[in-house]
Formats: C-alpha cells, structure tokens, sequence
C-alpha cells in the first residue's frame, strides 16, 4: 500500500531523480513483494519489469544501497529488504497479520535483512516478532564463540567424539556449508580444463541442476550453436535461475529447437522467444504449446478480381438523343 504522504517525503521530493522515485515505486509495488518487507527478486527480473538494462537496474540498486541506504541486497539469495516497510505498512496487529508475518519470516535466508527491517517497525508485537528471529542467531554465534573459546584447540569442522560436549552448527555455518556445496557442483558442470577445450562439458553429473546445464549445452553444442561460444552458453544457462518458468530446462530446450526450425541459431532469436513467453506468463511447456496452437495466423487480404465502373451511374430511364436541342 502506497500512501498519498509517499510523495511528501523529503528524500522523494529533494534527494530523488525520476527514475528514483520510478524504481522505488515498483520495489514497494511489484508482485513479488511479501507482507513482512523481504521478498526474492532477481535483477534480471526487475529489468524486464521495468524496461531497462540489468546495467541500469545494478546503478539504480547501488545508489538505493549507498546513497539513499533505503533497501538492502544478498545477491548470493537474492533477498530484498526495504528499510521503511514497517513503518509504512505494519501497523496493525492481531492473529491473521501475526502468523502471515510468521510464516514469512521462516522463509527468510539472510537473517541480517529482518534485523534491517525492523529498525523501522513502530508496533512493539510486531517488532517483538521481528527482534526473535535475528536475536535468535546472534544467541547461537555467541554460544559457538564461548565453546570455541574454552576449546581452542577445537578446528573448525573439526569431529570430536565426546558426548559431553557436543557441538551444534550455527545457522550462518550451515549457510556457508551449503554455499560451498552449491558452488563445487558448478564447477563440476564444466570441465578444468576450459581453455584446452572450449564448450566441452563434464560429464559427471551430481545432481539434478547440473544435469540441466548438460543436456542444454549439449544441445547447444549438437545443432550449430557455436561450440566455443562460451559467453554465449553462460547467458542462456542463467535462465535457470533468472526467470519465472516452472520447467526452465525444459523450456529453454523449446525456445532453441524453435531456432533451429527457424534456421535463427542465435543467443539473441532465442532469448527473444524466451522474454516473449515471459511476457505473455506462459511458463511450462504445456502453456506454450497451448499458445502456439491458439495464434491465429493473419490471412493476407487479397485484392478483388470484380471490375468498379468509375464515374456516375446513369439512370436505366434516359435515353441518349443526339438530335435533342437542335430544332
């Protein structure tokens, strides 16, 4: 909900440019926005919303960070945090708003971000609610520094067989760890040794994500794509993760067998058909396919074949009489 005093804030009126207060309209608007003020948005996504480059979206997100220090970003989970939410929009309390308020903050994966939002939020039951979530994980980094501390000798990650005293894995730790497991099952999609072999993929799949990438660079590679066009393949595979289909993989596989039937075997023919998809919220294959059958081709208008008499029509009752007038 946007406020009419929205436009009498001074930072709007003094401190913003258009294309500020344009991008700080569709932060608080967008569909993606959540009831607690944290919500995932790529900016791949806010780009295509709002008609503008990802370039111009990183700019516009750096000065919303440093400048104006409205929102806050993790591009690692893709989390937004709006400083102001709760002020503008958490003023009521009560049993429905509370557990909407609680199942969305379970959800949240960067914890720093609903300690930025609470900052603003002038309900105490509501600030409460917000204060126990990152209050929470500071309680248990502090308890892992304290057993650290009286264990010095205890490496990280370290197992240690004593049952009287068992250690417990900090929420930040197990992040990391995940993190960590994440980017080792990218790197195992391409091979080492790139530079050797340009475009070539690993074949040792560990799980269901990398073998996306596989089957999509095969294809790549197989119908004429560029087998070397590394840059080219990293785009097209950031569809994975940046868009709004429910079968990306899948998808992507239709937009570029479309290229082929085209005879258009290029990054930009089948990005287009993707963005198009998108825009139309056709997102699984079977949409598309419902789509495509549906699309009446325009008939070209043919010209007619009946002559048009030009000038006047005469009346069937004249009769023409060369010697009229004449007497």
């Amino acid at each position: 909900m946007v406020q009419t005093e929205f436009w009498r804030n001074p930072i709007l009126s003094e401190a913003m440019t258009p294309e500020d207060k344009y991008f700080y309209l569709y932060l608080l608007t967008n569909p993606y926005t959540t009831q607690i003020g944290i919500y995932k948005i790529t900016k791949r996504q806010m780009a295509f919303d709002l008609g503008y480059s990802i370039e111009s979206v990183h700019s516009l997100m750096e000065r919303f960070i440093q400048h104006h220090k409205l929102i806050r970003y993790n591009p690692e989970t893709r989390e937004l945090g709006i400083k102001n939410w709760g002020k503008d929009n958490l003023h009521k309390g009560g049993k429905p708003i509370i557990d909407c308020i609680l199942s969305e903050l379970r959800e949240v994966e960067d914890l720093s971000l609903i300690q930025f939002v609470a900052e603003s939020i002038h309900k105490q039951e509501i600030h409460d609610l917000y204060e126990s979530f990152y209050k929470r994980e500071e309680m248990t980094d502090e308890n892992h520094r304290v057993e650290e501390e009286n264990h010095p000798t205890r490496t990280t990650g370290e197992v240690v067989n004593d049952d009287t005293l068992p250690t417990r894995p900090t929420i930040r730790g197990q992040k990391e760890k995940e993190n960590e497991k994440e980017k080792e099952k990218q790197q195992q999609v391409f091979n080492p040794n790139i530079e050797k072999n340009p475009g070539k993929v690993n074949l040792n799949q560990v799980d269901e994500k990398s073998a996306d990438v596989q089957e999509i660079i095969e294809f790549w590679d197989q119908n004429g794509f560029g087998f070397s066009n590394m840059n080219g393949k990293q785009q097209l595979l950031s569809w994975l993760d940046d868009s709004r289909f429910l079968q990306p993989k899948a998808v992507i596989l239709k937009a570029m067998e479309i290229a082929c039937a085209n005879n258009k075997r290029r990054l930009n023919y089948v990005v287009g058909i993707l963005k198009n998809w998108e825009n139309e919220s056709v997102l699984t294959v079977e949409e598309i396919e419902f789509y495509q059958e549906n699309q009446k081709p325009v008939q070209p208008s043919r010209p007619s074949t009946q002559s048009v008499p030009s000038g006047r029509a005469i009346p069937g009752e004249f009769v023409f009489d060369l010697t009229a007038g004449e007497e």
